[in-house]
């Protein structure tokens, strides 16, 4: 008889997602899903609030990743505006990213995903985290604790607090750097380069161990897709969109984030509240993309920053085309911090940014706008149409978990056909599932815009609907 499994909640993840695993007559797997099941409704929320609100407003739909949110509206509002903000306004909003990507690509490598990697995949559910983490490598979690807070203290120094700070504004950012908050930064550089490379070598180290994993975590070819800037490199806040495909040829580049509905469509299934975005010249849901740390790095021509360049190098030689295994998003969000920490110090030593410049004022002259960024997880889209009176007629956001929904779905199937045999869930079986989630680190509450607890199940059931087994 057929069968299912449903892993229900998902843990060690942001936000609340669970999983449908279909197993056939046989037992053996035949399809999974990942189910979004809270209701996304931030758009709503939105209508009839002044443009001028929303890079706050947007910012609580998530507390890890604010920043990118509030630098995508205040683009969308820009647009709007019809105003290109001061240089040194662009390179602040630079630099606060820079501290959200340390905390937030800290927080998924050392919190969330590092007791998989360091105490094993099949280590005693009760030791797989962060405490458990601590016993076994107290200097490796420490370093965890330490980078994150680095990158949130940044973000502290520039907007005044750590989460939902209102910095950034339409037309730029609310008040310049300070010399002594430029200071002390830079004295976080050494610092932070130490860790990074403590984890880099140590990842690299161990990549071995991981054979099954890296062979099996959504390893398959897919279209990426990710910012580049004008010499086609890595690029989180400015930049156009490039597509490649599973050979690492262009499909689409340059093109205007303004232009996005061009190439990217959304379809909705009856299982998920996350929409499924696809590539619309091939149709849905052929169309499979994907986008994140991995994506940026197989997208871009490199980092345009030495130390990172050199790091990206050796990621792009572990596969003959782009790297395709999702499990090495790992490895790309350490690059990334890398990238994070050089651009931070070459921007603090940049003579511009003590200007105080770094406001462009107007009023809307224009009815529409389109923000694009890259968000630690992927890129972030916001779109905005406005009245005569500046008023939200209608928005649209599209967020990294949802540009990865088919990825991560067919990557589920993927782990799920290798260790998963029979009617029960094993518990080495069970956290496999739940890490390739984790590999594409989704932020549901993000994508879901859902109040209350947000854990993630697995259901196994069978063809009449029957649960079978339950986690």
């Amino acid at each position: 008889m057929a069968q299912k499994i449903v892993i229900d909640p998902i843990t060690r993840i942001e936000g609340h997602g669970k999983i449908t695993i279909s197993l056939d007559d046989k037992g053996d797997v035949s399809d999974a899903q990942f189910n979004v099941t809270q209701f996304r409704g931030f758009e709503k929320f939105c209508e009839g609030r002044p443009y001028y609100e929303m890079p706050s407003l947007v910012e609580r739909i998530c507390g890890i990743c604010p920043i990118s949110h509030s630098i995508a509206s205040a683009k969308a509002c820009d647009a709007i505006l019809g105003v290109k903000i001061p240089e040194p306004a662009a390179k602040l909003r630079r630099l606060l990213n820079c501290g959200e990507y340390i905390q937030s690509h800290a927080l998924s490598f050392y919190h969330l995903s590092a007791p998989d990697l360091l105490l094993g995949f099949d280590a005693e559910p009760a030791k797989r985290n962060i405490i458990g983490l601590m016993a076994a490598d107290k200097d490796f979690a420490l370093d965890g604790i330490r980078l994150r807070q680095m990158g949130q203290q940044i973000i502290q120094w520039f907007a005044d607090k750590r989460v939902h700070p209102a910095w950034v504004v339409p037309g730029g950012v609310n008040k310049p750097l300070t010399e002594e908050h430029r200071a002390m930064m830079l004295s976080f550089v050494p610092e932070a380069y130490e860790i990074v490379y403590r984890a880099l070598k140590w990842f690299k180290g161990a990549m071995e161990n991981f054979r099954e994993e890296i062979r099996t975590f959504a390893n398959f070819p897919t279209m990426f897709m990710g910012l580049v800037n004008e010499e086609g490199n890595l690029e989180h806040v400015d930049g156009k969109l490039r597509f490649i495909d599973s050979k690492g040829k262009f499909v689409a580049d340059g093109v205007d984030p303004a232009r996005y509905q061009d190439y990217i469509g959304e379809a909705v299934e009856p299982w998920s509240y996350l929409k499924s975005p696809y590539f619309k010249p091939l149709g849905y849901p052929e169309g499979i993309y994907r986008v994140g740390p991995a994506a940026r790095l197989n997208v871009a021509n490199g980092c345009g920053m030495p130390q990172a360049d050199q790091e990206w190098a050796e990621f792009i030689r572990l596969d003959r085309g782009p790297v395709m295994s999702s499990f090495f998003n790992h490895y790309a969000r350490l690059v990334e911090i890398l990238y994070s920490i050089e651009l931070l110090e070459s921007l603090l030593n940049d003579p511009d940014i003590m200007s105080e410049h770094v406001r462009a004022f107007a009023q809307p002259n224009h009815y529409e706008g389109v923000g694009v960024v890259e968000a630690p997880r992927g890129t972030l889209i916001h779109h905005y149409k406005v009245d005569e009176q500046g008023l939200i007629t209608w928005a649209n956001m599209i967020v990294a978990t949802g540009n990865n929904n088919l990825a991560m779905s067919r990557g589920i199937l993927q782990v799920a056909k290798r260790f998963i045999q029979g009617d029960k869930i094993s518990d080495g079986a069970l956290n496999r599932v739940e890490a390739i989630i984790r590999a594409f680190d989704p932020c549901l509450s993000c994508s879901t815009h859902a109040l209350g607890k947000m854990p993630l199940k697995i259901q196994l059931l069978a063809n009449d609907g029957t649960i079978l087994d339950e986690r």
